[in-house]
């Protein structure tokens, strides 16, 4: 048999062949297959495609199986490194993530869909929609992810500026244009935005800005500051007590709600949570939160069956808050 001119290439078209074309659905024959290598001018015999095919499960983890239809005996890709449901899950994250940009989330969910075969992206295809939901407009999101991932892993100090939204819905600079320079110690995904958290030395605090939001990152040459405090922080805490990510002073307040609402908090706090009965009606419980403006707006949608009953002081603000809005 006279070889083709891109025969060094054809094991890697061998495997692009069954992981496109192949699937728990689809399959091809011993025929089919020798075809579908002939388009990219490789020919080959039985015996190699067998070789080839021991190789792709035992070297790189993609399993050939074997199956006999009547007469025929045709061959399909089983397991994969992501499953079909897995990709579909990948893609929910990518429509609904506000900081991706509507092009970005596009060319993301195409590169996705190359995990599955052409006929499970298909079906995908069908189900893929870009909504006119708010995304950020901020393209370089993507590149800033990258600059506090590369101060991140050399522990350096990053100066950026920072912007936003103003009533012509322009990105204008805050802190009159200045550069802030901050510690990053680690980037957060909270209530679809994304969030570096990062140590003020200035200030002496923890702060989050939004990734989308901060332009014209530079790594300096400083170490960061702030390691002993970021030693044993808690992420998963920081960003349950912080609604929004909107600051507050943290604080540990009692709430007392009606027993039916016990899944609100649990869907916010975590399983963690300790309830206490106070009556046949009603719990109570103990978390620590950030209090802020945010925070007592969240309270106050659940409805009268929600009060924070401690510390007073919280107790006192909130109330404060109620009267502020002047309804």
């Amino acid at each position: 048999m006279p070889r083709g001119t891109n025969q060094k290439f054809k094991f890697t078209y061998l495997m692009r062949i069954m992981l496109e074309k192949t699937d728990d659905e689809h399959s091809l024959t011993m025929s089919q297959i020798m075809e579908e290598l002939a388009k990219y001018d490789i020919t080959a015999e039985r015996k190699s495609i067998y070789t080839d095919f021991q190789d792709m499960t035992d070297r790189f983890g993609i399993e050939i199986i074997k199956e006999q239809k009547g007469r025929d005996v045709e061959y399909h890709v089983g397991a994969r490194q992501f499953e079909l449901a897995e990709v579909k899950l990948l893609i929910d994250a990518i429509q609904s993530s506000k900081f991706i940009t509507e092009k970005k989330s596009r060319e993301l969910i195409a590169k996705v869909k190359t995990l599955v075969s052409d006929y499970q992206a298909g079906s995908l295809q069908r189900q893929v929609f870009i909504n006119d939901r708010v995304k950020t407009m901020n393209e370089s999101v993507y590149y800033n992810v990258d600059d506090i991932q590369a101060a991140l892993n050399e522990n350096k100090k990053i100066s950026f500026k920072y912007y936003r939204w103003n009533i012509n819905r322009e990105l204008e600079p805050s802190h009159n244009g200045e550069r802030l320079t901050v510690s990053p110690w680690a980037l957060v995904w909270d209530d679809e935005n994304y969030y570096m958290v990062a140590y003020d030395e200035v200030d002496e605090k923890i702060k989050h800005y939004r990734v989308d939001k901060m332009m014209k990152i530079a790594l300096t040459d400083e170490k960061r500051a702030g390691k002993e405090l970021f030693k044993n922080f808690d992420m998963a805490r920081y960003s349950k007590a912080t609604f929004g990510m909107y600051g507050g002073e943290e604080k540990r307040v009692k709430i007392r709600f009606k027993n039916h609402l016990c899944g609100v908090f649990i869907d916010r706090f975590g399983k963690d949570i300790s309830f206490k009965a106070v009556d046949e009606d009603h719990c109570e419980f103990y978390v620590t939160v950030n209090v802020s403006p945010q925070f007592f707006g969240w309270i106050l949608s659940l409805g009268p069956d929600v009060k924070i009953v401690g510390p007073d002081d919280v107790a006192e603000q909130i109330r404060d808050y109620v009267r502020s809005l002047d309804l």
